[in-house]
């Protein structure tokens, strides 16, 4: 069995792009050579503009590649288009479509890596022919195949049928079978589709997995809606990734319409009924209600000039559209719009990926697919390893801008997938409007608000301030103010041990978030200093880079000092630490006072460290290019496979971290500081929701450490 996997459909409609997503997500935390292939597509049913002209591209596969950036062109990664195939099947030369299949697939595979195969969408000539014809190219392209099988609407033995004429065929065929999913099933029939599963198939040592249907899944976003019915877009134009899971036609007075609202529900009225624009919105606001996707007026009226100026003072108004026809015709034509995931559809996306992990045995699937351990820590495999030690231990994280709807996104994931727990500050109502505004799915009770002002730890922390800082002048009144700033107030629950670690930056200046941890949590013992590191997610592999945003011009002994905590700061995300001290010589080749200083602090980190390996002076190129270094410094245990790169200024360092993200397209994770007793991490205020994320993970990861 080879490094690939085939995703087999018995009908239209399976799902099989969350099969794709998630099972190439979690291929990418393991390596980070992964290829996408569909033998046979059909033609897009819409056009995406690349390049030059249009040019029409498959659905799923702008899905994958765009979503993951697989290193592969859109022509490599599909055999034939369908009108091809029917053209040489057609002439009888199904040998010859075959052979032109196998060849594009060869070429991938030849690549290295795995493969992820998607069969074709049975919407030519009918499933049984489709099938066939899947089950011919799975066996000739030599992949193990998952049977992925629809349950949606259909009592158990319905849903298995089909499932139970593709293992038969395939088993006929001598084809490797490595997993039965069952997708999109009524939640309450779950447990009987997998006691028929087991049944039939417990012996065979199969992957059998159930996925429940979610609504969420299929629901069009409502710029989708938008799109396909041409509408205008009066209002909301920031808010239309909203999912609409529900419509409802609002005919009746508003007091009863109101009863039928569910969440995430999209109005349909027609566009003269100022008291349902009004009142939705009201409901909307409420936290009694739930939270709609959107307004669709109808008729081609739009709302009179007391009703816009209404909306338009509102801060965050949901989307309002406006279409021509009348009710009855937009209600149909809202039938047949065409959902599909795109790239953008970042919601769609995560949610795709979590339930396929959720419901699959993704280690006896990796197992039976004999997928090869890497020898790389790719950035992919990198930060699976953080959120799993993070899941380990969960540690307590502090978030002190609680008005940034970044911070607020970035709460949500974290406390979805259990990798911290939280403390908000701010004011409770300030932020519950936030969230219902954003549409942000966070839950309040499960994390704690606490609004400095108000807290009843205040005054036991102006006193603990002033107690700390009563030598430079600070008197309970100046301690009072300062812990009436969150940063502040962040920084002292984790001196007092509160809080485990604090995330700060994305609204405030470094100087801000660093100011207050050195002043209150100041370095461990051992460290003279504190500094920096960013973790650079580079293509293959991951490197940590200090510091590039703390200390200006570090002599050779906070150099260092430096070069030491950024090693133990990379021995502890599972790096392993191989420093290079860099310098604009290597070796002896050089002289001068930034050599020499580079030089004597390798010599001392050498000897506070002797476990450490090590070397400096010596030049990127040669820490990082094992053939460079073999010219260079032959026979050097760091050159030419360095993990850790120690600048010698913060000027070289800063510089050279944005030219490599700029120029490379890697992610730049930090600044995380180190040396400090406790844990306090700064945040670009250019930040991303992604960003916050890692570095929460990563801060606890520091605390746990520390503890």
């Amino acid at each position: 069995m080879g490094n690939s996997l085939y995703i087999s459909t018995t009908e239209a409609g399976s799902g099989k792009a969350l099969i794709a997503l998630g099972m190439i997500n979690s291929l990418l935390k393991k390596t980070s050579k992964v290829n996408f292939f569909r033998p046979i597509i059909q033609e897009a049913k819409q056009k995406l503009f690349l390049g030059e002209g249009a040019h029409q591209q498959d659905e799923d596969i702008h899905l994958i590649l765009e979503t993951f950036g697989l290193q592969q062109t859109y022509e490599e990664s599909f055999g034939l288009f369908s009108h091809q195939m029917n053209s040489l099947m057609g002439d009888n030369r199904i040998n010859q479509a075959l052979e032109m299949i196998i060849t594009k697939f060869k070429v991938l595979e030849r690549r290295g890596g795995f493969i992820v195969c998607e069969g074709s969408d049975y919407l030519g000539e009918g499933s049984a022919f489709e099938f066939d014809l899947n089950q011919e190219i799975a066996k000739n392209l030599g992949c193990p195949i998952l049977v992925l099988g629809n349950a949606d609407n259909r009592p158990v033995e319905d849903a298995l049928h089909p499932v139970q004429i593709a293992v038969d065929t395939y088993r006929k065929h001598n084809c490797h079978i490595v997993g039965i999913v069952l997708n999109k099933a009524n939640p309450d029939d779950v447990d009987d589709l997998k006691d028929a599963l087991k049944l039939h198939y417990g012996d065979a040592e199969y992957v059998l997995a159930v996925i429940p249907y979610d609504r969420r899944l299929i629901s069009p976003r409502v710029q989708d809606i938008a799109q396909q019915l041409q509408a205008e877009v009066l209002y909301g134009h920031h808010m239309l990734g909203r999912l609409a899971t529900n419509f409802l036609v609002a005919a009746m007075q508003m007091q009863h319409a109101l009863t039928w609202l569910k969440e995430d529900s999209l109005i349909i009225t027609p566009g003269d009924r100022g008291d349902v624009i009004v009142g939705m919105l009201q409901a909307h606001q409420s936290i009694k209600y739930p939270n709609l996707a959107g307004i669709l007026l109808s008729t081609g009226l739009k709302p009179e000039p007391a009703i816009a100026k209404l909306i338009e003072g509102l801060p965050e108004p949901i989307p309002i559209l406006s279409v021509k026809a009348d009710t009855y015709t937009t209600v149909s034509q809202i039938k047949d719009i065409h959902s599909t995931l795109q790239p953008d559809d970042s919601e769609k996306i995560e949610l795709s990926i979590r339930t396929f992990e959720q419901y699959v045995d993704l280690a006896q699937l990796t197992e039976q697919v004999s997928l090869a351990e890497p020898h790389e820590l790719t950035p992919r495999m990198f930060n699976y390893n953080l959120m799993q030690q993070a899941k380990a231990n969960p540690q307590h994280i502090v978030l002190p801008e609680s008005t940034d709807p970044r911070i607020l996104k970035a709460a949500a994931a974290l406390r979805s997938q259990r990798l911290v727990t939280l403390t908000l500050l701010g004011n409770r109502q300030e932020i519950e409007r936030l969230i219902t505004q954003q549409g942000i799915q966070l839950n309040l009770d499960d994390l704690a608000i606490i609004d400095p002002a108000k807290s009843n730890c205040l005054d036991e922390y102006a006193r603990t301030f002033y107690k700390l800082r009563q030598h430079k002048g600070a008197t309970l009144d100046i301690a009072h103010d300062y812990m009436l700033d969150a940063t502040y107030y962040g920084t002292m629950m984790v001196y007092c041990g509160d809080a485990d670690g604090m995330v700060s930056g994305a609204a405030h200046t470094t100087q801000h978030t660093i100011r207050p941890a050195l002043q209150l949590i100041k370095t461990k013992p051992g460290a003279s200093l504190a500094s920096s590191v960013f973790l650079m997610y580079l293509e293959d592999r991951v490197l940590v880079y200090g510091d590039c945003a703390v200390n200006p011009k570090p002599n050779a002994d906070q150099l260092a000092d430096i070069a030491i905590a950024s090693a133990d700061t990379a021995q502890s995300f599972g790096i392993q630490p191989r420093v290079a001290l860099l310098s604009y010589s290597s070796g002896d080749s050089a002289q001068g006072d930034e050599v020499y200083k580079v030089r004597q602090a390798a010599q001392i980190a050498r000897e506070r460290r002797p476990d450490l390996v090590l070397e400096g002076p010596i030049q990127y190129d040669a820490a990082v290019d094992p053939e460079v270094a073999a010219h260079k410094l032959p026979g050097s245990v760091v050159a030419g496979q360095s993990t850790v790169l120690v600048f010698p200024d913060l000027n070289t360092g800063n510089n050279t971290y944005k030219a490599v993200q700029r120029e490379t397209g890697a992610i730049a994770i930090g600044p995380i500081l180190q040396g400090l007793k406790k844990p306090v991490n700064d945040l670009s205020r250019g930040c991303t929701v992604d960003d916050i994320i890692n570095t929460a993970v990563i801060t606890a990861i520091q605390a746990q450490a520390a503890s």
